[in-house]
């Protein structure tokens, strides 16, 4: 077989009149990326160190080696491990059952057409805008006149009921930009509008669910207001507020090492996230501009 002419790859000459309106932006980018390499590389640093070099300034000196053992004590005897699988199962159930719940809100809304509709279009982008401060209060006090606090159940439900507008206004346009054609080849295959949003259109839209599944997760696990009210109990407490608790007990432990260990494992799974699936952020972030 005869080999296919691979086209030259022509590469533009460095034109310095064009780059600089962008060295603004270029530094600006240089700076945060330094910033944040100082900044997590820090951490880290500290997180195998012991608490006299931390707080003798000889973090890299390393004098007594590197400690590997603060992460198995912050694991056991902080109790990260109870908080870190409390916030794993808080974050794996409330994706899927967002995800369950907006994906056909959101196909309904930009598919058909019935009264009411613009209206509950609105009144979702509507509640992103609302502050949780604002809702608090009620919610506090309904929950407590229910007897529903300090419940895993409850944390779950909060966490759907806060991230499903979000979730559906992102999904909108997913669906909005799909070809109609798809619906009307199942249609002539005998499919009813149920079958086709899960056997066509909803795999169609993965790119979408992807994305915001990946934001729900980042949310959900980093989030701290609505568990630190709710969830008093420590064994049902979150990373994010089982990780406060920690930093407050720093007065009695002084074990600053096993402290900043317990912050790179609550960061590292969405450090995981944005290092493996960035692609996929970007697809989905661009796809939902693009018509299908």
């Amino acid at each position: 077989m005869a080999k296919k002419n691979k086209e030259p790859k022509i590469r533009q000459p460095f034109n310095l009149k064009k780059e600089m309106p962008l060295l603004p932006g270029y530094l600006l980018c240089i700076l945060w990326v330094l910033f944040t390499v100082v900044l997590v590389g820090w951490v880290i640093l500290a997180s195998l160190s012991t608490s006299k070099e931390i707080l003798g300034g000889e973090l890299f000196k390393f004098a007594s080696g590197f400690h590997f053992e603060n992460y198995a004590n912050a694991w056991k005897s902080q109790k990260v491990s109870i908080f870190f699988m409390n916030s794993l199962l808080y974050t794996a159930i409330s994706c899927s059952l967002i995800i369950l719940i907006a994906a056909p809100a959101a196909y309904s809304l930009s598919r058909f057409k019935f009264k009411g509709n613009m209206l509950l279009q609105n009144m979702f982008a509507s509640a992103l805008g609302i502050p949780v401060i604002m809702i608090v209060m009620p919610l506090f006090s309904i929950i407590t006149r229910m007897h529903l606090a300090n419940t895993r159940s409850l944390i779950i439900f909060l966490y759907i009921a806060m991230n499903v507008p979000f979730t559906i206004f992102f999904m909108l346009s997913f669906f909005q930009n799909l070809s109609f054609t798809f619906e009307e080849a199942a249609s002539i295959d005998g499919c009813t509008p149920v079958q086709t949003f899960w056997k066509i259109m909803f795999p169609l839209a993965q790119p979408g669910i992807i994305t915001v599944t990946i934001f729900n997760f980042i949310t959900i696990w980093n989030e701290f207001f609505m568990s630190m009210l709710f969830a008093g109990k420590s064994k049902i407490r979150p990373i994010a507020v089982g990780l406060y608790n920690m930093v407050k007990g720093m007065q009695y432990t002084n074990d600053y090492g096993g402290m900043f260990a317990a912050v790179v494992i609550v960061f590292a799974p969405t450090f995981v996230l944005y290092v493996f699936l960035s692609d996929k952020i970007i697809a989905g972030v661009t796809g939902g501009a693009i018509k299908g």
